[in-house]
């Protein structure tokens, strides 16, 4: 596959950790997506893909695109046999200034491009990025459609403030200080989160705690399990098994398994390090 990505400039990188461009035969048809503390926005340039959010959850089909905030529970996605699109990897608090309703409304709940930004406004987009000469013009059009669309968001710069103290200590904080440090009430800190990013702060901590733990794991070699958990702050290796369950619905032995299999079958793919095979 092709990917091109760049950090998109000021202010966007604020919002947004990198805007890609992807095309290409992807590794599998099905590939699931564990939770982490990060949005997507993907406009699609190709056949229609599918996502699964929840396995309690029929399958729904994506043709210009999709948005989706912070997940909460692992995403199925099923990609036709070439896909292309671009899209931006956005930090939890980045959709709210370019989305017209409350995050909480889309958590683990995609929705496409056009029930956000409008079906006119996003076919003209989409034919611009299709017939744009290459990857890089296409993701500068896309980064200044982002800049024409960002808006003054209110609570932004509580919510980016106090979702980095969480970052910064890999989800390892007294949730109950962050609203005393930010010289507001609990109930308003829960609020502005759940509005702008679509979760609480302690959600967002365990996704930060699970994320940190996951990128610790080194599949090629042998793990200890109980000092992976007892270093991540789990009260026990039983409730770091439930947590990795609940985000993932594997256990962590089987996690391995599979990414293994993701190493062995495309090493050095662009898609390794967070994806894995669903079928």
């Amino acid at each position: 596959m092709e990917y091109v990505s760049r950090v998109p400039r000021p202010p966007l990188d604020g919002l947004i950790d990198d805007l890609y461009y992807l095309e290409g035969a992807p590794p599998y048809a099905r590939l699931m997506l564990p939770p982490m503390p990060s949005a997507l926005l993907i406009v699609n340039l190709g056949a229609p893909f599918r996502i699964r959010a929840g396995t309690d959850i029929a399958m729904a089909e994506y043709a210009d695109g999709c948005v989706v905030s912070m997940p909460t529970r692992a995403l199925e996605f099923a990609y036709p046999p070439r896909t292309r699109s671009v899209g931006a990897h956005v930090k939890p608090w980045g959709l709210a200034p370019f989305l017209p309703m409350p995050a909480a409304e889309l958590c683990d709940r995609p929705v496409t491009v056009e029930q956000v930004w409008g079906r006119p406004a996003v076919a003209e987009l989409r034919d611009r990025l299709d017939t744009a000469a290459g990857p890089h013009e296409m993701l500068t059009l896309f980064e200044d459609e982002l800049m024409r669309r960002l808006r003054e968001t209110a609570g932004l710069g509580l919510v980016r403030h106090t979702s980095s103290v969480i970052a910064a200590t890999s989800g390892a904080v007294a949730i109950g200080d962050l609203g005393v440090a930010a010289g507001v009430s609990s109930t308003h800190l829960v609020q502005r989160f759940k509005e702008l990013i679509g979760v609480t702060p302690k959600r967002l901590a365990r996704t930060h705690r699970f994320t940190a733990t996951v990128f610790a794991i080194d599949p090629s070699g042998p793990i200890n399990w109980g000092d992976l958990a007892g270093g991540a702050g789990y009260f026990d290796q039983a409730h770091f098994g439930h947590e990795f369950r609940a985000f993932t619905g594997l256990t962590p032995t089987r996690y391995v398994e599979v990414r293994r299999r993701f190493l062995r079958e495309h090493p050095g793919h662009v898609l390794d390090g967070w994806s894995l095979p669903a079928d």
